[in-house]
């Protein structure tokens, strides 16, 4: 077992693109190559990406432009190049951070570099996927090929017992581990003239409690309850003000939203902010975090709250909620306005409540990324004796009948999605004739190294051609 390890950490999303699972990968890489070893991560190619100042390698592997449905770009992960250069760091163990491209790239890469395959499911993708192409025959489909990416790697690992009990409700039957993901923000407040330059020019009164929310401007993050529920103790006689920071799609729409109930004058919304201590600097300001989401499976900026001494409002239940003990190291309510509004209203009455609570939060569930990844190098360690010893032969498979199939199937259905999209014509057009060079691709790559494949037969081999054939035959 080496001391070292070097490790392999493949996602879909990465910057230029920012989401919550590009932040953990960035922040795995760092740690891994500061203390335990090296790290490698592969992601799709951007346009513009700069990844010069990175202090970990990044291999960048050929990807298609789904950015109108999907918001980023779909990964293509049957290239030589990008196996060659992935060969060349002698991996250890291969971490896989989501379901589609790159656990096919996971999967792939496992037979010619001899390592396991990890992956952490940190989103509800059922949620993602009925979001983007609605509830019908295609998302079981692609659910259905979800599972089987997940199932055949050697470990599972979940961001919260909630997480996990999602991927069951979406077919998943394996085992799992909880590997709570860590927050990248120290532990401490900043200095009074520090958060005084960040939220300076604002209408922030003294006295007056003042409410956070960090995060996408999306509805599904349960921004419909915050505002309902401070137009409900508005109307109590309760005065506040409420911050959002942050973009997305929904944003004017959730402030036209706050107009209409009559809070223009409570709410500050600020748009994104990027600077880290800027964010570190409200959280500090604020005397209370307000996060009504079910959707997140980890919550992380309910961490983030915690390490400046904030505490948060929760939906009892949600994976947000989870380790949070009401009125010690948390607020927990039912999931409705109203509800949430009471339990403002009663905090309001008691001010220094949010003090203590601030604190508890600062002391008992604060998590850094430093013991976040020091755990997950442990695991490391546990899954690659164990690959070594043989217990997760039932895992591995050769590339052939079955990946090539995954990735047709998956092409397909990104493909058929976009048929329901209003540009159905432009649609097809331009993005089936990726499809088409990327299935083309696929059938290049598997007749090159077809020979060195060991358990697939002739008549296997006629099979996958079949199958090749039947998948461009859609697309043409």
């Amino acid at each position: 077992m080496p001391e070292k390890l070097n490790v392999c950490l493949i996602n879909d999303s990465f910057p230029p693109l920012i989401d919550g699972v590009a932040n953990t990968v960035k922040n795995y890489a760092a740690i891994i190559e500061k203390n335990y070893g090296k790290a490698t991560v592969a992601v799709p190619y951007y346009p513009g990406a700069d990844d010069s100042l990175c202090p970990y390698k990044v291999v960048r592997f050929p990807s298609l432009n789904t950015e109108r449905l999907l918001n980023y770009r779909a990964g293509y992960p049957f290239s030589p190049e990008t196996l060659d250069k992935i060969k060349e760091e002698n991996i250890d163990v291969i971490h896989t951070h989501c379901p589609f491209m790159s656990a096919i790239l996971a999967r792939t890469l496992r037979e010619p570099l001899d390592a396991p395959v990890i992956f952490t499911y940190h989103t509800k993708f059922d949620i993602d996927i009925a979001r983007t192409i609605g509830n019908n025959v295609i998302k079981e489909k692609v659910l259905k090929q979800l599972v089987k990416n997940i199932e055949a790697c050697d470990e599972v690992w979940v961001v919260s017992e909630g997480a996990g009990e999602n991927l069951r409700s979406i077919g998943y039957k394996g085992e799992y581990v909880v590997m709570e993901n860590g927050v990248d923000i120290p532990k401490g407040r900043v200095p009074d003239e520090k958060i005084a330059e960040a939220t300076a020019g604002y209408d922030l009164p003294e006295g007056i409690p003042v409410f956070l929310f960090v995060g996408r401007m999306a509805w599904y993050k349960g921004l419909d309850i915050i505002l309902e529920a401070l137009a409900n103790i508005k109307a109590g006689g309760d005065d506040f003000r409420m911050v959002f920071i942050g973009g997305g799609l929904d944003k004017e729409e959730v402030e036209k939203y706050s107009v209409e109930l009559g809070l223009s004058e409570k709410c500050i919304f600020t748009g994104p902010i990027h600077d880290r201590e800027v964010i570190r600097a409200w959280y500090c300001r604020a005397d209370l975090f307000l996060f009504p989401s079910v959707y997140d499976t980890n919550g992380l900026v309910v961490r983030e709250a915690a390490a400046c001494g904030l505490g948060s409002v929760l939906i009892k239940g949600s994976c947000a909620a989870e380790g949070i003990t009401d009125g010690e190291t948390g607020f927990v309510c039912e999931n409705s306005a109203k509800a949430f509004g009471e339990k403002l209203h009663e905090i309001c009455k008691n001010p220094e409540s949010m003090k203590i609570v601030g604190k508890n939060a600062m002391d008992k569930i604060y998590v850094s990324w430093e013991d976040s990844v020091a755990k997950a190098v442990e695991r490391y360690k546990i899954v690659l004796k164990n690959y070594r010893a043989g217990k997760y032969e039932n895992k591995r498979v050769t590339l052939g009948e079955e990946w090539l199939r995954a990735e047709g199937e998956l092409l397909d259905g990104i493909n058929r999605a976009r048929a329901y999209r209003r540009n159905f014509g432009h649609g097809m057009k331009y993005y089936g004739k990726e499809m088409i060079q990327g299935s083309v691709r696929a059938a290049e790559s598997f007749k090159r190294r077809s020979i060195k494949l060991k358990n697939i037969t002739k008549e296997k081999s006629a099979a996958m051609k079949n199958a090749i054939r039947e998948k461009l035959d859609r697309y043409l």
